[in-house]
């Protein structure tokens, strides 16, 4: 590229310093040269995050006095930007050299596109998909499917190519449309509010792409850890926040009547059964969070 205007590369840190240098060590050789990277510190408490700033001088360094999610972290680092198109990744990826140069292109070129994701593999089998593209989600369940998801990488998955959804540990987006749509919302802390996000950029008039031009490496859930309680407890309450945020009418009571009485009490059975009892407890917590809480659903907030 012979114009490359600024690109502010935006990453969030909790806990994994390491693992968040190991993000940075493959951006320094990049060749995309008109960047920012900025690392938001969503209040590390069990590792020492200045090791980042002192490692790696040249970023944008942020720390937060509070965890304020995956949203409220990447909002930050949005807040703090200054660039024509802000690349999101996740602290535990890694980028091949000539990554971004595809996606700014292609973003260039297609003003109409509001939001797009590289094909992403998996980091400790690299020729294994994670992510080429999303399903429409189910109104009902709030569940969608990724596209190739723990397959051999294949050319069926080299085509540019709308989707419903993009990847949350890497999506491009242009300035001029965060303006447009607002910032990420934070009510989710954690889980579907990219999702959501979409929906917000879908109904502005954008289109949603994946882009297999380019790729990275995801080492998935370094952060939150597979199937603890944590991670039940918030894709559960934010399954449910998607559902009362984005449908209306009888989609809207029929997604309710789903999650009252048959998804949660067939989640909390089979886990006291398996005497899973932090994961039953999750689920029972998800779903009085979203009773004792409604007015933070609505809020959007604004760039």
């Amino acid at each position: 590229m012979t114009n490359q205007p600024l690109v502010s590369i935006i990453t969030v840190n909790y806990n994994q310093s390491e693992v968040t240098c190991d993000l940075l060590s493959s951006l320094r050789h990049i060749t995309y040269k008109n960047i920012e990277i900025i690392v938001v510190d969503n209040n590390s408490t069990k590792d020492n995050p200045s090791i980042i700033k002192k490692r790696f001088p040249e970023i944008v360094f942020i720390e937060s006095s509070i965890n304020l999610g995956f949203a409220g972290g990447n909002n930050l680092g949005i807040k703090k930007s200054k660039g024509d198109f802000l690349m999101f990744l996740n602290n535990d990826t890694t980028v091949p050299k000539d990554f971004l140069e595809p996606l700014v292109n292609f973003m260039i070129e297609n003003p109409k596109v509001g939001i797009a994701s590289p094909k992403i593999k998996f980091y400790w089998s690299p020729s294994t998909i994670q992510y080429a593209g999303f399903t429409e989600m189910n109104p009902y369940t709030i569940r969608n499917h990724g596209i190739g998801y723990n397959k051999p990488d294949g050319p069926e998955y080299n085509i540019i190519s709308k989707t419903a959804y993009v990847h949350g540990a890497a999506m491009i987006v242009p300035r001029r449309v965060i303006e447009e749509v607002g910032l990420i919302p934070e009510v989710y802390f954690l889980y579907y509010e990219e999702h959501d996000w979409v929906e917000m950029i879908k109904r502005a008039g954008y289109y949603v792409y994946y882009l297999p031009i380019s790729y990275i490496l995801h080492k998935e859930s370094v952060s939150t850890g597979r199937d603890s309680a944590f991670k039940t407890y918030y894709i559960s309450r934010s399954r449910i926040i998607f559902a009362r945020r984005n449908y209306k009418g009888l989609t809207r009571v029929a997604n309710l009547i789903f999650q009252t009485f048959i998804s949660l009490p067939k989640n909390v059975l089979i886990n006291l059964i398996k005497f899973n009892f932090k994961i039953a407890n999750a689920y029972i917590r998800s779903y009085i969070w979203n009773l004792l809480n409604y007015r933070a659903l609505k809020q959007n907030p604004k760039l």
